[in-house]
């Protein structure tokens, strides 16, 4: 069991070897296929290899759709045969078929299948020799062989699960979010937010966002068919709690940001010592609240220190002073973001 989890861990050299294996077994496998010819047989490991990929859902609907392109592929090279039969120019025949095919590809039900169209119909129409009907059945006969193969041992060696990897790149999001919160906390303290540090800062967590979003994607997709997953619901589950909180955290996090350097920049709102330093521990203290790990004993006191932080830096903003309006509306701007942030740590508290 240890040395299949480690296993698991390399994503890249499981597929490498499941890969290979795949395609030995399809390669000595297809001669005992009926109704095709040995001499094909190398089209079974072709099988294989296209079918496999990183998650077993994602094999068995490129192998489904591989086999589709093929055989529109192989029925258009079959219509250019008869052609030839008839007189047409092979030339002719020729660029009708590839044209013909590449504009099939671009069907969107095909997918992944699209760009075997044209490259099948170009196959069976300058390789089959005299007899194309029975190099045709060969062809897609070995093809959906090794696709098969592809896909049971996708199933059965170690099938994919991305679960924990999709958990560590969640806390990577969690501690970028995190540590973009107490750098600003630090540059409102100091009264030195330099916006185009921060903004580069907001384009990293973007980048980190969408990458961790394709991680978690690819996880929930090797969840798919796979015969583990019952062993992984509840871990599935938190998977899906955690991305979706800290997608909003991100984006809130990103308003926070925007709000503070547009404060920076006006001229007519301008924030108190007072207010400045209250605001800081605010951020700070919501910083500390998301950074708590999952079932930590502490996070119902951070909930609450988060919490009244915020208070504190509600009233210190206090009323509207006369010419101070737009000073105590950016400022409950930025409480409103703050608060809906530590709203979101709620459930997990």
């Amino acid at each position: 069991m240890s040395y299949t989890a480690r296993l698991a861990d390399q994503p890249r050299l499981l597929l490498a070897i499941k890969t290979s294996l795949a395609a030995v077994l399809a390669w000595y496998l297809a001669p005992l296929i009926p109704f095709t010819e040995d001499q094909y047989s190398y089209y079974a490991p072709l099988g294989a290899l296209v079918t496999m990929h990183p998650t077993i859902a994602r094999s068995a609907q490129v192998g489904v759709q591989v086999l589709m392109g093929l055989a529109l592929g192989i029925a258009l090279s079959l219509c250019g045969i008869a052609a030839l039969r008839l007189g047409v120019p092979g030339g002719v025949v020729l660029g009708v078929v590839i044209g013909v095919g590449v504009l099939l590809g671009g069907w969107r039900l095909l997918g992944a299948g699209g760009d075997w169209v044209a490259l099948a119909a170009l196959f069976v129409l300058l390789a089959a020799g005299g007899d194309p009907e029975g190099f045709s059945i060969s062809y897609l006969g070995t093809t959906a062989f090794g696709v098969v193969v592809g896909i049971a041992v996708n199933l059965i060696v170690v099938p994919p699960l991305y679960l924990r990897r999709a958990s560590d790149r969640l806390s990577a999001l969690r501690d970028t979010v995190t540590g973009l919160l107490r750098d600003a906390a630090d540059a409102v303290a100091d009264d030195r937010l330099d916006p185009d540090r921060f903004r580069a800062a907001l384009d990293e967590l973007g980048r980190t966002r969408s990458a961790v979003t394709e991680v978690v994607d690819e996880a929930d997709e090797s969840a798919r068919a796979n015969p583990r997953r019952r062993r992984h619901k509840d871990e599935r589950e938190e998977n899906a709690r955690r991305m979706s909180a800290l997608e909003r955290t991100a984006f809130l996090t990103r308003d926070l940001i925007d709000l503070l350097v547009e404060l920076q920049a006006s001229d007519d709102v301008t924030i108190t010592g007072a207010v400045r330093d209250r605001l800081a521990h605010a951020i700070r203290e919501s910083a500390d609240l998301i950074a708590t790990p999952l079932g930590d004993p502490a996070a119902s006191d951070r909930f609450r220190g988060a919490s009244e932080a915020l208070a504190d830096y509600q009233s210190a903003l206090g009323t509207p002073a006369a010419g101070g309006r737009a000073e105590l509306a950016a400022g409950a701007a930025v409480e409103l973001c703050l608060r809906r942030i530590i709203d979101v740590s709620r459930p997990f508290v």
